[in-house]
């Protein structure tokens, strides 16, 4: 199990989008109220964590197109 810096939960379980085809998707685990994110194709390169906060603005900025790349 891995544990990034600042979170002390290890992390045992990694979700993937069911949308995730050919294996290069970031991976999600929800961790001491904040969510921890890696790269699937490459899940030892490291791992981001974010405050719950930082995740929901992130979300939030998603769902209206904030990040769409045909802007």
């Amino acid at each position: 199990m891995e544990t990034p810096q600042g979170v002390t939960t290890p992390i045992s379980e990694w979700r993937t989008s069911s949308r995730c085809t050919g294996g290069e998707c970031v991976q999600v685990a929800f961790v001491d109220g904040g969510v921890a994110l890696r790269d699937s194709k490459n899940p030892e390169q490291g791992i981001l964590h974010y405050s719950a906060d930082a995740w929901r603005a992130f979300v939030a900025d998603v769902k209206m197109g904030r990040h769409d790349l045909r802007r």
